[in-house]
């Protein structure tokens, strides 16, 4: 999943003969899974029309404050575009146009819109040699950067001037690598190495017979993706479930029983950061395994059950400097019960559900949960989406790190 999925970007095209080669960054943006709406200068209409970045966008094209064939609609919010947006990327970026975006010049809606944004701003220079080396222009790119703004330097190449040297737009596959290597370097999670488990496991009464539970998965696998997405490397261990990865970042390693996802845990955890227990891993496994399919009668079988590893607590003999996380399911007593698992398996901190509260539990798109920390400090949550939740449970070790 790459970084621009689900992500708003404004595109800002000036008037200069590289904004032809904005169709081809709006269609990799699009690409890459993010929602593009552009702004344009009315000179930058010149040289490329709004009608094929709308079609490529598929979102209307605005260059104006107002319809100037009906003054009559509503205007084109300069301020609700610019709240809208995650990045604005102006691109190409004339020397007119910073310089006025330098002295706060605010005479269209890219300029306005430019004023108005809270989200990161980059912007890709385009102009002649000369142009591009004035003392005028070299200034403007400190001020612009000192601003917070991120400058996207201007390549080498032939010039629409017949010269060649500095001062072409960069490419749009150069524009999209920049910003995402920029963004990547800057998540809060980038270089933490992360252990997930998650889903049910299945224990072997013959070959066709299992002793397992309803967990989906889905827990696990959305906090996975939350954690890549906050930068760090994921290996998430999953017992049998229909889910599948699709995320940059994430190694998923499928397992079956107990005993494999401990073997996988282990073989993991010392070179991990953190290490969240979301699995519902089977307590109890058939001490003997038929080796071949038991066959119906009229009486009853009798199992006799052995205790499985527990791999949560054996992480937490062995954790030197890993934030470790554990989940508790519980129906009676449950604090006190989630306590007593923090200490005995000296977790740093527990996400306690109870299957007293509806829209909690297993099978459900929502989950209800508590944290408890290793201090026993007590923060319950409302019911939630899997995916806000796994949020949440990212941002706690954001802060942990922070």
């Amino acid at each position: 999943m790459s970084v621009f999925s689900g992500k708003k970007i404004l595109l800002g095209i000036s008037g200069g003969i590289a904004a032809y080669k904005t169709t081809i960054l709006v269609r990799q943006f699009i690409k890459a899974g993010a929602m593009v709406q552009v702004i344009m200068t009315p000179a930058s209409k010149d040289f490329v029309t709004p009608l094929t970045l709308s079609t490529l966008s598929k979102r209307p094209v605005f260059s104006t404050f107002y319809n100037e064939e009906d003054e009559s609609q509503e205007w084109n919010n300069h301020v609700d575009l610019a709240l809208w947006a995650d990045l604005m990327i102006i691109a190409p970026a004339t020397a007119n146009t910073l310089s006025k975006m330098v002295n706060g010049t605010c005479d269209n809606l890219l300029l306005a819109t430019y004023l108005s944004a809270k989200c990161p701003v980059y912007f890709a220079p385009a102009m002649d040699l000369d142009m591009y080396i004035h003392p005028s222009t070299t200034h403007n790119f400190k001020a612009l950067e000192s601003f917070g703004n991120i400058m996207i330097p201007a390549e080498s190449g032939e010039l629409a001037s017949g010269l060649s040297g500095q001062g072409r737009m960069a490419e749009p596959e150069h524009i999209v690598a920049f910003i995402e290597a920029d963004i990547q370097s800057k998540l809060p999670l980038k270089g933490k190495k992360i252990l997930v488990t998650a889903g049910p496991t299945y224990e072997a009464i013959d070959p066709v017979r299992f002793i397992g539970n309803h967990s989906s998965g889905k827990m696990g696998f959305d906090i996975a993706t939350q954690a890549a997405q906050a930068g760090a490397r994921v290996v998430l261990v999953s017992g049998p479930t229909h889910l599948q990865n699709n995320t940059a970042g994430v190694e998923l390693i499928r397992v079956t029983s107990a005993k494999e996802m401990y073997d996988v845990c282990h073989q993991y955890f010392n070179d991990m950061d953190v290490a969240i227990a979301a699995a519902a891993v089977a307590d109890y496994r058939p001490q003997v395994v038929a080796q071949q399919k038991i066959k119906k009668n009229d009486g009853t079988i009798d199992l006799v059950l052995e205790k499985t590893d527990d791999i949560l607590a054996s992480l937490g003999k062995i954790k030197q400097n890993q934030f470790l996380i554990g989940f508790a399911l519980e129906t009676e007593n449950e604090i006190e019960h989630a306590k007593q698992k923090i200490q005995k398996k000296n977790l740093d901190l527990i996400v306690l559900n109870s299957l007293n509260d509806a829209g909690a539990g297993f099978g459900k798109p929502t989950n209800k949960v508590t944290f408890i920390t290793k201090d026993f400090e007590i923060e319950p949550l409302e019911l939630k989406s899997k995916e806000a939740v796994a949020l949440d449970i990212i941002n706690k070790i954001k802060a942990h790190y922070a």
